[in-house]
């Protein structure tokens, strides 16, 4: 018997698998980061301009609200550098089975999350 498939996809019911998440991760710690640019910038060149912009600079960053995003921030690139280095193994065509590609994307969340709770316990 043949399953009836849904006519209409629901992406808040539908069950990703693990590649899927990651992979959706990825574009999304992508355009994360690339909004984060202006932002990035805009700190970077305050806290080289002068003493007083630089103190206001590190005020602004112990701020809890900050430190979040700054995390957030970290997530992303840490996030978006594995996963990118996951999927340019696989245009080489390694690891694209069923089995490594899971394990990879296993190992992709587990170091990204690793590290940004490493650096961010460091930072904090």
């Amino acid at each position: 018997m043949q399953k009836a498939r849904p006519k209409h996809l629901n992406l808040a019911v539908i069950k990703f698998p693990l590649p899927a998440i990651v992979s959706g991760l990825h574009r999304i710690s992508g355009a994360l980061l690339a909004l984060s640019i202006p932002f990035m910038l805009y700190a970077l060149e305050g806290s080289l301009s002068s003493a007083e912009r630089f103190a206001a600079f590190k005020e602004c960053i112990a701020h809890p609200v900050i430190k979040l995003f700054l995390l957030v921030v970290l997530w992303a690139y840490l996030h978006h550098a594995c996963a990118g280095i996951r999927f340019l193994m696989m245009d080489i065509h390694k690891g694209v089975d069923l089995k490594p590609a899971r394990l990879t994307a296993k190992i992709v969340m587990a170091v990204s999350i690793t590290l940004t709770v490493i650096i961010g316990a460091l930072t904090w």
